[in-house]
């Protein structure tokens, strides 16, 4: 796995070892970055379920201002930290070791995101449980932007009982991006 584009172009980063991350694809982040390229500059971004902090440090290297990193995995997070390390952005970046649910109260104190991107694991009901909880901690800016790394048929209906609608969908081979904003 490397840094497709921007400052950090080609670096390549560590991953945790065994089946308890799915780092998302270079084709597939690439796509992912294409689409989002024009809102990344400047921007407060969230990485949850973070994993090796892949897509952080993508939107970082392509200008985003800030990211913070959610992962729950010790593995994970020591990733992050030596991706960070090896990239230069570790200025730029937070790093939170502890459930994603479970930060929610502390990312508030943080402030609201820009962009909050979201990988959790699959058929663990975590999408949902996410959202309801980056709506009710309100830490999504008003012209804010979530996207959600899921299965192809994970259920969104219930995203106007939280304020949001869905603004795109990009479908891959088995999961797709979902785009998401307020009402």
């Amino acid at each position: 796995m490397r840094v497709i584009a921007g400052s950090a172009r080609r670096l390549i980063l560590k991953t945790p070892k065994g089946l308890s991350t799915r780092p998302t694809s270079d084709k597939v982040k690439e796509t992912l970055f294409n689409i989002i390229q024009g809102d990344l500059y400047g921007v407060s971004f969230l990485d949850l379920f973070a994993g090796s902090g892949g897509i952080g440090i993508e939107a970082l290297s392509r200008g985003a201002s800030s990211c913070v990193f959610v992962d729950d995995s010790k593995e994970a997070v020591k990733c992050i930290m030596q991706n960070l390390e090896n990239t230069g952005f570790s200025e730029k970046s937070k790093v939170i070791s502890t459930d994603v649910l479970s930060s929610m109260g502390y990312l508030k104190d943080l402030g609201s995101f820009d962009i909050i991107f979201m990988d959790p694991p699959y058929d663990k009901g975590y999408v949902k449980k996410t959202l309801y909880e980056i709506s009710g901690y309100g830490l999504l800016k008003d012209e804010g932007l979530i996207i959600v790394e899921s299965l192809r048929d994970e259920d969104f209906s219930y995203l106007g009982d939280l304020g949001l609608k869905e603004n795109r969908r990009k479908e891959y081979k088995n999961n797709m991006h979902v785009f998401l904003g307020r009402i």
